[in-house]
């Protein structure tokens, strides 16, 4: 056998040598390398990986042509991959099979992209071996010997479509001003960034009708958790921290229902109640609609998420707020009316009791404040109940003014606010304003 000894082949002309022809055999003897600064085109090295037995325990930057063993269980580790030539590998395996726990996250070099995508990848797979190869500018670094690219997970946040959707910061917030469905497809591998933050509101109620003054309507039920991945301001009620508040989102469709408002009762009709709200849901959070307003003369207010005011001179019967029941409270009782007659009792709302009219206020109650859909706002206020003097206004958060000498005034739409009552009975009461679901989560 005949033996050439060279340390350098060169072409004569151009770029490209050429060993041999088709079919032909060439053995490289066990324990030769090849150096991975270029790419050996049939030799076998293209998608192997030489591995180093030093252990990684933080975050470091890849060689091409070099595999490692990732011990994520201090917390999790940063793999930052070598600028993509066609060819080039990365290999890494689980050292200690902790990935599931402390995620092994895969980060491109510059804009290059991981599986087509320029989101950086998480590997999340207890005890998993990957090992990934340069392609081309198209797709970036593909998986190999796992066999499947979706165990490098780019896009680890949860994807989900439905309502309005707008951005905070690193959150995505859906908002529901209507029927519709909040429609997960995909979620993250970090159980904390599946429990999303939400608000339902419920309809609040229209006011009660009374001979001369009627009484405002209760707020419709507030309810909100807040997930501490997404960091804002939540009301006073974030109920996050009670058991069955939280929820956790799965690969679903979660049907959402936003209440109505209840209607106003016309003028001239005889005195009565106003007309309750309608509950609004998300998964297994029911919010109450708002308890109906009382009309002066006649029963008091209706129970609900917050009670309608009472229009009964008798001034007690005001309606019970947080029904039925939740932890935090969904809402406030009812203001009660004014035994003499000079005015009737303001719907309750999320935070306040409606006012007690005593010949001096008659207003709704408060609603609460939350920054969940990315500014403070105001929801479930209170309808104000008519009333012979000015103090008489809608709580806030949507709630509607009551009526004299006017009609009573609506509560706003889409944030659970109380209708006002009437004035004379020639005027309407006012409508309830229809509820609200925003729900909130991390995107990236």
């Amino acid at each position: 056998m005949s033996e050439v000894k060279v340390n350098k082949i060169s072409p004569r002309s151009g770029t490209t040598v050429t060993l041999g022809d088709s079919g032909d055999t060439f053995t490289i003897p066990s324990g030769a390398t090849i150096n991975n600064q270029g790419t050996a085109t049939n030799f076998g090295a293209t998608g192997s990986a030489s591995w180093t037995t030093t252990v990684k325990t933080g975050d470091f930057t890849a060689v091409a042509g070099e595999g490692y063993f990732v011990n994520t269980t201090s917390g999790e580790i940063d793999v930052t991959l070598p600028a993509g030539s066609p060819g080039a590998v990365v290999a890494v395996k689980d050292y200690a099979n902790t990935w599931d726990t402390n995620n092994c996250i895969i980060i491109s070099n510059g804009s290059e992209k991981i599986g087509g995508s320029t989101n950086n990848a998480t590997l999340s797979t207890e005890g998993l071996a990957v090992t990934f190869i340069y392609i081309d500018s198209t797709q970036g670094w593909l998986v190999t010997d796992d066999g499947l690219q979706s165990v490098a997970n780019t896009d680890p946040f949860i994807v989900a479509t439905g309502g309005t959707i707008t951005t905070s910061g690193n959150d995505k917030i859906h908002t529901f001003t209507g029927p519709g469905t909040f429609c997960v497809s995909e979620l993250s591998p970090s159980a904390a960034n599946n429990v999303v933050s939400y608000m339902v509101v419920a309809g609040g109620a229209s006011g009660g009708l009374g001979q001369s003054l009627g009484a405002g309507g209760g707020a419709g039920g507030f309810r909100e958790a807040k997930s501490p991945s997404t960091p804002y301001t939540a009301s006073p009620l974030d109920g996050y921290g009670t058991p069955g508040n939280r929820i956790t989102a799965t690969v679903t469709g979660f049907p959402i229902v936003v209440g109505a408002g209840g209607a106003s009762i016309p003028a001239g009709a005889p005195a009565k109640l106003g007309n309750a709200g309608s509950v609004s849901t998300f998964s297994t959070i029911t919010s109450a609609g708002g308890g109906a307003g009382g009309g002066y003369s006649t029963i008091g207010g209706g129970n609900g998420g917050s009670g309608g005011g009472s229009g009964n001179p008798s001034g007690s019967t005001f309606g019970t707020g947080n029904t039925p029941p939740t932890t935090p409270a969904q809402g406030s009782n009812g203001g009660a009316s004014h035994p003499g007659g000079c005015g009737v009792g303001g719907g309750g709302g999320a935070t306040a009791v409606g006012r007690s009219a005593g010949c001096g206020n008659s207003s709704g109650g408060d609603g609460a404040t939350t920054s969940i859909n990315g500014t403070p706002t105001a929801f479930a206020g209170g309808g104000g109940g008519a009333a012979s003097f000015p103090s008489k206004g809608g709580g806030a958060g949507g709630g509607g003014s009551g009526g004299y000498p006017g009609p009573g005034i609506a509560g706003t739409t889409n944030t659970g606010g109380g209708g006002g009552g009437n004035g004379p009975i020639s005027t309407p009461s006012g409508a309830g304003g229809s509820g609200i679901v925003i729900i909130r989560y991390k995107f990236q």
